[in-house]
């Protein structure tokens, strides 16, 4: 009772806008919120109930993207429509009350993934109005490495396993299963770009107190197969975690949520360091209780 919804088409893409229907002396916030599963699964209707939420308790105009889902529109389509969306909105903005200077990306796991590609996709353009911030809850953020401390420590919590975050991923690229094995020991990353990114990926820059229990695993045995298999997992479109710092320099302002009993966990903190290395202002908020 207290929004306007429609279902809309942002250039293609199909969108669900909430707009409060109380009057307001000035324009508002828009978000543009992206919603999880991996690529393979959720939609518009299955994350109404978090939209109308942040709409009312933020007094925003809220665009809910609706991605077409992988692996029956082929990887890398899902970012490409998020992209085109936000884009769409940005230009758009004024036309739903929204003011475009305060416009926010959010997301949480593979929507944090997408949230994290459109800022990074978007942030040298200057025919556009600039993003204000973006908000990543428990993103998924790399491929290269799943035996970071929180991989170890959360590889059987319940709902996303370590080996389940494998499949999910392997299914999204639209690749077989028995792959899983060889990229959870890292036998699908040659040492070139071990060596590349480990300045980034590296168990080294996450806090001791996330830490404990923790056991580097030994060296990976590298199959060529296996990485011609799945060379997409480097690319940014799935691991935003390895963009060049200039691309990270062009960022807005983050917020990242972090879940303790989550396998993802370190990857926002190895995002929150980047983003920090390289002057980005970030508000983190980790749950001590939380799950994926």
């Amino acid at each position: 009772s207290k929004l306007f919804i429609k279902d809309l088409h942002f250039d293609g893409v199909p969108v669900r806008i909430y707009l409060p229907r109380e009057p307001s002396a000035s324009k508002r916030r828009g978000v543009i919120f992206m919603h999880g599963g991996c690529g393979i699964f959720g939609s518009i209707r299955s994350y109404e109930r978090i939209c109308r939420c942040i709409a009312r308790k933020s007094d925003s105009v809220v665009v809910s993207v609706g991605y077409h889902l992988a692996p029956e529109h082929k990887y890398p389509s899902q970012s490409l429509e998020c992209l085109t969306a936000t884009v769409h909105f940005l230009k758009t903005a004024e036309t739903y009350g929204v003011d475009p200077a305060r416009i926010i990306v959010c997301g949480d796991s593979a929507g944090g993934t997408f949230t994290t590609t459109v800022c990074q996709a978007l942030g040298q353009r200057t025919d556009i109005p600039k993003i204000r911030a973006q908000v990543l809850i428990y993103p998924f953020l790399q491929a290269l490495n799943f035996n970071l401390p929180s991989h170890q420590k959360n590889a059987a919590v319940a709902f996303l396993t370590r080996e389940r975050t494998i499949h999910f991923i392997l299914k999204y690229l639209n690749r077989d299963r028995s792959l899983t094995e060889p990229i959870l020991a890292g036998s699908h990353v040659p040492e070139n770009i071990n060596l590349k990114y480990r300045k980034w990926i590296n168990p080294d820059h996450i806090p001791d107190v996330f830490k404990l229990g923790y056991k580097p695993p030994p060296p990976a045995l590298f199959l060529p197969q296996v990485y011609e298999e799945v060379k997409e997992l480097f690319e940014f479109w799935v691991s935003p975690l390895l963009a060049e710092d200039a691309v990270i320099r062009g960022l807005p302002d983050t917020c990242i949520v972090t879940c303790e009993h989550d396998v993802l966990r370190d990857e926002g903190l190895l995002y929150k360091k980047r983003l920090e290395d390289n002057n980005i202002r970030v508000t983190w908020h980790h749950m001590e209780k939380g799950f994926h």
